[in-house]
């Protein structure tokens, strides 16, 4: 009978699984003292028995040193489950000594301990028990073999080399069941053990999942809203400048404040559209911004009265999440140079497309850098987890003599055919407010 095996192993979370086979089989298991009852109760009764009759019929100290025998295996048994190892060595003296006073060998308990150990421990445990137990059976048989041509004993006693080949015969049978069954318990015990991991990494996974996503949807929206907040804040504040002096063009740049808010209004309501998974409605699907988007967002900038120029080398990539990234990170920076450096002459973006790299700058040259509007500095962290997805850093802090500069470097992503077919490189350049555009192509 095998032992059985925890509610926590019977039962891994998120896991169903079949029921044992057989009424009798659940009904040991779940009670496995009643078992161990009945083993005990099947060796001690007609040991103890046969022993006291014995000590009856032919009084001796040996008789009476096998009755006490009997009782320390017999009580060993009810540990076979728990301490194997402590039943092997009380049922090894019996043996031992049952032989050396010339009583019956009494090698019932070394069979228990056996099967126990190769079930209950290892099959390297089982097998050096049973190495002992030829030792210590063939020693003790020897040593009573001399005692009997000393005639320390009578004659009428078992033959030690018939004795030793039975003990060692079921031994060795009660080893290779033991194992057999053992080794069975141990690789449901394995299995069981894998499918709790399992469904436990599964339940990890989706946690790192959710928040991952949790973590994305943060980063889409702090760009969102700080770029178009931070734009349309600058646009409302040079309206009211000229709302006197100048009406028309107070007009027209309200109206870029009203085009700013629907377009982030418009991108939030379709990030957060992922987020209603109960109420049937389906997301309003729309590419992310890529490096093509680059020229209306520097226009948003200039509008707000900045002075930017781009200058763009290479081969832009086509992998998509490189191009959001480049654009998050000109985003950032220009946005960063809009809120703190508004007294900035020219904000210089340079951009290099490289076949290996990739590397985006922004810095500008406002001489103090105001903090008109606070920030989180979530931005920051935002873009160096971008980055850090394509093997690059980020870094941002005050430049020399003056201004603030904003660096990212990170693996470029290319797909051999457009590795291949990479012969042009463009040369980019916008200068002033309205915005001069030359391409070069050799």
């Amino acid at each position: 009978m095998t032992q059985p095996l925890p509610a926590s192993e019977t039962a891994p979370a998120g896991l169903e699984l079949p029921r044992p086979p057989g009424v009798i089989r659940r009904f040991l298991a779940a009670h496995p003292l009643l078992l161990d009852t009945a083993v005990v109760t099947v060796y001690f009764v007609p040991s103890i028995l046969l022993t006291v009759v014995t000590q009856i019929m032919t009084p001796s100290v040996g008789a009476a040193l096998a009755i006490v025998l009997v009782v320390l295996a017999g009580a060993a048994l009810y540990f076979r489950r728990y301490r194997p190892r402590l039943l092997f060595v009380v049922a090894t003296i019996a043996l031992v000594g049952s032989t050396v006073i010339g009583e019956t060998i009494d090698f019932i308990p070394l069979l228990f301990a056996l099967y126990a150990l190769a079930v209950y421990r290892s099959t390297r445990s089982a097998w050096i028990a049973f190495a002992i137990t030829a030792v210590a059976t063939v020693a003790s048989l020897g040593v009573l073999a001399l005692l009997e041509s000393a005639g320390f004993y009578g004659s009428d006693h078992t033959e030690p080399t018939t004795s030793a080949f039975t003990v060692l015969s079921f031994s060795l049978v009660a080893v290779l069941i033991g194992n057999n069954i053992g080794g069975r318990r141990r690789y449901l015990t394995a299995l069981i053990d894998r499918a709790r991991q399992l469904a436990r990494e599964r339940d990890q996974q989706a946690v790192i999942a959710a928040s991952a996503e949790r973590s994305r949807i943060a980063r889409e929206m702090h760009d969102i809203v700080s770029h178009s907040l931070t734009v349309m804040i600058t646009l409302s504040e040079g309206s009211a400048r000229l709302a006197e002096t100048a009406p028309e063009r107070s007009a027209e740049t309200m109206r870029m404040v009203a085009e700013t808010g629907r377009s982030a209004l418009g991108d939030m309501r379709r990030l957060l559209g992922v987020l209603r998974s109960d109420d049937g409605e389906l997301a309003e699907h729309q590419p992310q911004p890529g490096v093509g988007e680059l020229t209306e967002l520097v226009e948003r900038f200039r509008a707000a009265g900045m002075a930017v120029r781009v200058t763009v080398s290479g081969e832009p990539p086509t992998d998509i999440g490189q191009q959001l990234t480049v654009f998050r990170v000109v985003q950032e920076g220009l946005t960063n140079a809009l809120r703190y450096g508004p007294l900035a002459d020219t904000v210089e973006v340079t951009i290099q497309y490289g076949a290996d790299r990739i590397a985006i700058t922004v810095e500008d040259d406002a001489a103090v850098h105001a903090e008109a509007i606070g920030g989180s500095g979530r931005g920051l962290i935002g873009l160096r987890e971008r980055v850090a997805l394509y093997g690059g850093t980020l870094d941002a802090g005050p430049r020399s003599p003056a201004g603030w500069r904003l660096h990212a470097e990170f693996d470029a992503v290319r797909s051999p055919a457009a590795a291949a077919s990479r012969t042009n490189v463009g040369t980019e350049t916008s200068t002033g407010t309205t915005g001069t555009i030359t391409e070069e192509t050799s």
